[in-house]
């Protein structure tokens, strides 16, 4: 192993960090443009990622715009930017984790679960507990009669917008 560090990488090393770069630019492409200017990339590989984003459906050109930022990201030092994507990927986890458990408490506000209204009163003693009530009625007789969710978004937006535990 210590051969190939001290001396010069073999073919196969170098297909094998260059699939890696690559990979790692596809990472990238997911990320949001806001999560792209928080990493400093360098102009052109930002500009490659952002052109990328438009070839979405166009597989052919999808992949060559991939191999070109491989090989931009070939000519910088590729481990910050690992860093940044896989703790971006983390908070993006983290994120989905808590809308997802939002969603659950919403769903089970509008269902009716027993005595889960009291708790989320109980959890946040300076809740609006009118406009909770008024907004799990609303929603529940939209549900009912088949009408859009506009009630179960807005209550989803007033759950997700309590402070969380770890805040109080």
């Amino acid at each position: 192993m210590s051969e190939q560090t001290d001396g010069p990488k073999s073919r196969t090393q170098k297909k094998k960090e260059a699939q890696e770069l690559q990979l790692l630019g596809e990472k990238l492409v997911t990320l949001s443009e806001e999560a792209l200017k928080e990493l400093n990339l360098p102009q052109k590989l930002q500009t490659a990622i952002l052109d990328a984003k438009t070839l979405m459906n166009r597989r052919e050109a999808m992949r060559r715009q991939l191999q070109h930022i491989g090989a931009l990201m070939r000519k910088i030092d590729p481990e910050p930017i690992k860093a940044a994507v896989e703790s971006s990927s983390l908070r993006q986890y983290q994120q989905a984790q808590e809308h997802k458990q939002i969603e659950k408490l919403r769903d089970g506000l509008i269902s009716g679960e027993k005595d889960l209204q009291t708790e989320v009163m109980q959890d946040f003693p300076n809740i609006d507990r009118r406009h909770l009530s008024q907004l799990i009625r609303n929603a529940r007789k939209e549900a009912e009669l088949n009408k859009p969710p506009k009630s179960a978004r807005a209550l989803f937006r007033f759950l997700r917008n309590l402070p969380r535990k770890s805040d109080l």
